[in-house]
């Protein structure tokens, strides 16, 4: 499971990093805790326009989501899941049209998970050798209640396979940049296969870089931590 992560980089940076377009971002605020039910950045591809330009080209975007996939035809107080199991995306009701169309990358500098210890949860942060990892998403867009589009994801995960398997037994399926292209092309699967299959290589490729270590637990109480100090992803010593 994935059920907290940083991510904090500038919207200028995931632009030059994944080449995209600026989107309507200008409310993100780099943040050390993301939780669900809050919006994160998001890189998606938009297919182009055929009715009015045949060869208008596809549109790769920065876009702010809210955690917690809510697909158009879900019931307003219905689930809203953060996470996706790789082993089922493509057969479960909840993903299968997203997984089919609606593929996105979720960037990251790592993410949070939790060990139960005798005296309470002890956190770890779960990182790479490289400033900024790529997770494979879904994502789906609906009206709210006022009428307006709103775009919502979920992270898709495996069985660990890295140094959060010591603490929790799944982890984010993880893309190399090989995979960002194929995974975000707009274009309907027809063949889930295939795309499981590089999705599986790519997350044990992504798995042999990274580690984890223990942070303070003041990353526990996501309600009264102040997700803009950096403080919050450095390692502690933990006590003998």
């Amino acid at each position: 499971m994935c059920g907290r992560f940083a991510m904090n980089k500038e919207t200028d940076d995931l632009i030059l990093e994944f080449i995209a377009r600026g989107g309507d971002p200008q409310d993100w605020r780099p943040s050390y805790s993301v939780a669900p039910t809050d919006e994160a950045p998001i890189i998606r591809q938009r297919a182009g326009d055929a009715d009015t330009d045949a060869h208008s080209p596809d549109r790769r975007e920065v876009e702010l989501a809210q955690w917690g996939l809510k697909p158009a035809w879900a019931k307003p107080k219905g689930p809203a899941p953060i996470n996706a199991r790789l082993e089922t995306i493509a057969t479960n009701g909840m993903f299968r049209s997203a997984f089919a169309a609606h593929r996105c990358i979720v960037p990251m500098n790592g993410y949070y998970e939790w060990q139960q210890l005798a005296d309470g949860k002890q956190p770890y942060f779960i990182h790479a050798d490289t400033d900024l990892l790529a997770a494979a998403g879904l994502y789906s867009v609906r009206k709210d209640e006022a009428g307006e589009w709103k775009v919502s994801f979920t992270i898709v995960t495996r069985e660990a396979a890295d140094a959060s398997g010591e603490i929790h037994e799944r982890m984010p399926v993880f893309l190399t940049p090989d995979l960002w292209a194929p995974w975000l092309d707009p274009t309907k699967i027809a063949n889930p296969e295939p795309v499981l299959q590089a999705l599986d290589r790519s997350s044990l490729a992504v798995a042999r870089s990274i580690t984890t270590y223990p942070v303070a637990r003041t990353v526990n109480n996501s309600r009264t931590l102040n997700p803009d100090d950096p403080a919050l992803i450095e390692p502690i010593e933990l006590p003998g």
